[in-house]
């Protein structure tokens, strides 16, 4: 096993990046085009995959090309739950300082799934589960999510996931979403105006540098979640997405 000049193991780097372009390509593709988003030699890359294949960390499907295999569900699920237990503080002090429920999400493939979560202490508030997987172009944290990402990229995600409308005010076409999204980038923080669920409202922005795209949020009925709430919650989600980002990075 060839050890490059900065300390690394050259084939687990190689593996990791056949992986991440994988997911960068929606779960599953051809050798070929594996080989063009690559400087690998065609041989190494059959290699490595052949050998995720018997781990059951790659799947072969009957059309030959290479998925995201079931093992990789294991690793994924540990690690939502301890981003989730590092969130957990900060997503207290929204609830403390807020009174609403607060949310952590991550994009998982083409959804986003809810990693934590600490619930309002009203008995009027949003019951979203943890473990619980959306469509980005309904919720909050998914809106958040996507207005870190290129158009093409959304546009591919959309195409692979459709665009369900849970509500009446949901969003049911892409150039509105990207219209959306454009704002969200403009003002830092996306809004689901009732979009996921009647009468709920929901605040939410993405944790800056995150090693997988990240967001939080604050949600509660629209009669208390309004624009003076707003006022008071956009710096606290700011100060909050800081500080798990700092978290995160921290070496």
């Amino acid at each position: 096993m060839a050890e490059k000049a900065s300390g690394g193991v050259q084939s687990v780097e190689r593996v990791f990046e056949l992986l991440e372009l994988i997911t960068d390509a929606g779960g599953d593709v051809t050798l070929s085009e594996l080989s063009s988003s690559t400087d690998l030699p065609l041989p190494t890359i059959h290699r490595l995959l052949r050998t995720l294949v018997s781990l059951g960390y790659i799947r072969q499907l009957p059309n030959r090309r290479y998925a995201l295999g079931p093992r990789l569900i294991r690793l994924g699920e540990g690690a939502n739950q301890q981003l989730g237990a590092l969130a957990r503080p900060q997503l207290k002090s929204l609830v403390d300082r807020l009174g609403e429920t607060s949310n952590m999400a991550v994009l998982d493939s083409d959804m986003v799934i809810y990693v934590a979560q600490v619930p309002s202490l009203h008995s009027m508030r949003m019951f979203t589960e943890v473990g619980r997987r959306a469509h980005t172009h309904a919720t909050g944290v998914g809106k958040a999510i996507l207005a870190q990402l290129d158009d093409d990229v959304v546009r591919g995600i959309i195409s692979r996931a459709g665009m369900p409308t849970p509500t009446a005010k949901s969003i049911g076409d892409i150039d509105d979403l990207l219209a959306d999204l454009k704002l969200i980038r403009e003002r830092g923080y996306s809004i689901d105006e009732e979009e996921q669920e009647i009468g709920v409202r929901c605040f939410a922005m993405a944790v800056p540098n995150a090693p997988t795209p990240t967001a939080i949020s604050v949600s509660g009925p629209v009669s208390r979640v309004d624009q003076p709430f707003a006022d008071r919650a956009v710096p606290l989600l700011r100060e909050a997405a800081q500080t798990i980002s700092s978290e995160l990075n921290r070496n």
